[in-house]
């Protein structure tokens, strides 16, 4: 599976791609690099978000998941930059509890692209965060969003729309 590791204010986070699409974003060094022209591509908008030049992506997104974690990822999506949801707003969006909203979040295989760091706990807490340094990491995204939102109100939120998750197929394959 082809991947490239990119330095972030985070530190080292490595993308892997697979089919001509984005399947994974890792912390940490990734051991075999291979980059193709998706990847270098998926780099450069890392790096313009975490320059606040952007707040969203346009790159195809292939994660791996159950229909109901793709529902959950694909609501990720549509909250837009800068802002928040709890977990209860998206168990009630998507008719569910927000035990399990929180668990297909934490299952996100492509953070910052599919944006979980965008949901948070009841009452406006923080609550966890399983990618870098967890709780603080979130926090960090947050705020680089919202800057990157007020540094210029009349500059769109995103050179390009946010990649769409593809649909599972009724044998849970996804289509791409």
């Amino acid at each position: 599976m082809p991947q490239i590791t990119c330095l972030t204010p985070l530190g080292d986070i490595t993308v892997s791609a697979e089919d001509d699409a984005i399947v994974a974003l890792d912390w940490g060094r990734g051991r075999d690099q291979a980059p193709t022209p998706l990847l270098r591509d998926a780099v450069s908008q890392l790096q313009d978000y975490f320059d606040g030049q952007r707040t969203g992506f346009d790159l195809p997104l292939a994660p791996f998941g159950s229909a109901f974690q793709q529902r959950v990822w694909a609501a990720l999506c549509d909250i837009p930059a800068g802002e928040t949801r709890s977990y209860g707003d998206l168990a009630r969006l998507l008719g569910s509890s927000a035990r399990a909203i929180g668990q297909a979040n934490g299952s996100n295989p492509i953070p910052i692209l599919i944006p979980c760091h965008r949901v948070v706990a009841s009452g406006g807490r923080l609550g966890g965060y399983s990618g870098g340094d967890g709780p603080a990491t979130k926090r960090m995204l947050l705020d680089l969003e919202q800057r990157a939102r007020s540094s210029d109100p009349t500059r769109p939120l995103s050179p390009g729309p946010q990649a769409e998750l593809p649909l599972p197929q009724a044998s849970g394959t996804l289509l791409r």
